[in-house]
């Protein structure tokens, strides 16, 4: 059942990352001028965490995601490593930065705040355990 969590992972954190690469666009080039950096990732996050609900639920049932804590912790933290792992090669071959350099901005408020939201989104499997448990 692993390679199911693992590939559900796989797919789960292409997708977040895909979708947060085109968000992060859009919160570049119209929420960034009007409300700064800061705020526009505050503002982007919660679309990210709802959108990101909903593509790991679709995608426990269509994958068939056992509901076990190990399972769900293996989706989330491919999903994880998925998502750190497109960022730091948009960072580095979009924006030439070196590794380092890109390590580096987890040390600014908007970087931070991302990173707790990603780690949110890595815990969506496992918190979606009590929703599966119930039936919904």
């Amino acid at each position: 059942m692993i390679t199911r969590s693992f590939n559900a992972g796989l797919v789960y954190g292409l997708s977040v990352f895909a979708l947060g690469f085109g968000l992060g666009v859009l919160r570049t080039l119209l929420l960034h001028p009007l409300f700064g950096e800061v705020w526009a990732v505050a503002l982007e996050i919660p679309v990210m965490l709802a959108a990101s609900w909903i593509i790991c639920a679709t995608l426990v049932h269509r994958l068939l995601v056992p509901s076990q804590w190990s399972d769900r912790l293996t989706m989330g933290g491919v999903a994880l490593a998925c998502v750190l792992v497109g960022e730091a090669l948009v960072s580095v071959g979009l924006f030439e930065r070196t590794l380092a350099e890109y390590l580096a901005l987890y040390g600014t408020p908007r970087s931070a705040l991302g990173l707790l939201a990603q780690i949110a989104f890595a815990l969506m499997p496992v918190a979606q355990l009590r929703r599966d448990r119930k039936g919904d």
